[in-house]
């Protein structure tokens, strides 16, 4: 069973991964066409600074999602690596458990109200329903839920037999 949950955490990341990759080709092209067309043509693109902006958002939550499902989060390493060995395990869990309140109420429920709210709110120049840029709150919420149980099941998980070649 854990071994599953192991390659679903793999592929987790690599999807994760793979949409940052793309944003962050896409926040490239969308900015140098907007140097491009405002200094060279003299033509502000409209809809660029907006995709571009929407793009930021989208990339910085899915990689602090990423972070967070490789325990990188700043405040998470410097607490437990602060606590006696013995001990992290249950700290560990208590800050699984804070995360997911936290989590739960304020980036999925709390974003869910902000897209049900917004639905009928269009953006100036792309038209689309801000709902839909306020969609990677609970999306990315509900990944980092998903990474805090493989986390905390990992901690109770067997330990893995050595690889070849390790």
């Amino acid at each position: 069973m854990f071994s599953v949950l192991r390659q679903f955490k793999t592929f987790l990341d690599k999807a994760i991964l793979t949409f940052c990759g793309v944003a962050i080709v896409t926040l490239v092209i969308t900015v140098t066409w907007q140097v491009f067309s405002r200094y060279v043509l003299n033509d502000p693109s409209s809809f660029t600074d907006e995709l571009a902006r929407y793009t930021m958002i989208w990339f910085g939550l899915a990689g602090a999602s990423y972070l967070f499902g490789k325990n990188g989060h700043l405040a998470i390493t410097l607490f437990i690596g602060s606590v006696k060995a013995k001990h992290r395990k249950y700290f560990h869990v208590a800050i699984n458990l804070i995360s997911v309140a936290f989590i739960s109420l304020a980036m999925v429920k709390g974003g869910m109200l902000l897209m049900s709210r917004t639905m009928t709110q269009f953006s100036p120049a792309l038209q689309i329903p801000m709902a839909y840029v306020y969609l990677i709150l609970p999306l990315s919420g509900i990944i980092m839920l998903t990474y805090i149980v493989l986390s905390t099941l990992e901690m109770f998980a067997p330990a893995q037999p050595a690889q070849e070649g390790e």
